[in-house]
């Protein structure tokens, strides 16, 4: 396993770059990130995503994660960053959030593959926007070569090993338990097995539920191996960005932005 997945503060300050450099520009252009806005993150961690809006000097920055152990890593980085008290962290399952109120940006990355019944999340969602608020989505489609996030296992021969997770699932936990991976972490990546989805999927679910995409941007070379792995981003080009099933094979991930129209 790498050690970033080792090391929070890491981990917190590679989230941080990625989302001042890559999504933030990505979102100005339909929501310009000012002293204006209001931002929520759903599944904020450590708060990483959320440190360049604090930056911004975002008027209103809330993280919600049902994980008090993130939540609580959370408030101690934010401890020592200047205006970091600004910043309001809340450990809870986002369903029993409903009353935290509405921002203008919701957002949500690496996220939306880990969460159960996502059609149900994303009817739930509209709860949280302002009126004219949208919410920017950034998640790996299952079927990319590292799809299963089988990057975090402590076998270094399956943390590169592409495409392996689509394998069914007796054969693909026959080969974690065979190569020494723990229990929990079997447990833990045959459910992102059960949560993981594709593109295709994740857009007729959004028309379903009443959203429209302002925006989409799909991604060859995700913009997050720059600072983990020394990659420059590539979006994915054209031809095969528009063949459906074939897009989800390389897409390492889709950035979209939606809203609910007026």
């Amino acid at each position: 396993m790498h050690d970033r997945h080792k090391d929070r503060e890491r981990y917190f300050r590679e989230q941080a770059q990625t989302t001042a450099r890559h999504v933030i520009p990505f979102i100005n252009s339909i929501l310009r990130i000012n002293e204006d806005i209001s931002v929520l993150e759903i599944g904020c961690g450590e708060g990483g995503n959320l440190l360049p809006f604090l930056y911004a000097g975002c008027k209103r920055i809330t993280g919600i994660d049902i994980s008090g152990g993130k939540i609580s890593n959370a408030r101690s980085f934010y401890s020592s960053i200047a205006g970091g008290d600004k910043v309001e962290f809340i450990a809870a399952d986002i369903y029993d959030a409903a009353s935290t109120g509405r921002f203008d940006l919701v957002m949500m990355r690496d996220v939306l593959e880990h969460i159960h019944d996502q059609k149900r999340f994303l009817g739930f969602v509209k709860l949280f926007l302002a009126q004219g608020g949208v919410l920017f989505i950034g998640f790996p489609p299952w079927n990319n070569p590292f799809g299963g996030h089988q990057q975090m296992c402590e076998s270094r021969i399956l943390s590169k090993l592409p495409w392996f997770h689509l394998l069914p699932k007796a054969i693909y936990s026959g080969i974690l338990k065979m190569f020494g991976e723990s229990d929990a972490r079997i447990e833990g990546l045959l459910e992102i097995k059960e949560t993981g989805i594709n593109l295709g999927w994740f857009e007729r679910t959004i028309k379903q539920e009443g959203f429209l995409i302002l925006k989409k941007s799909l991604w060859f070379i995700n913009p997050n191996f720059e600072i983990k792995f020394g990659l420059r981003p590539r979006r994915l080009p054209q031809l095969p960005g528009s063949i459906p099933f074939l897009r989800n094979f390389i897409t390492t991930t889709g950035y979209y932005i939606i809203s609910v129209p007026l």
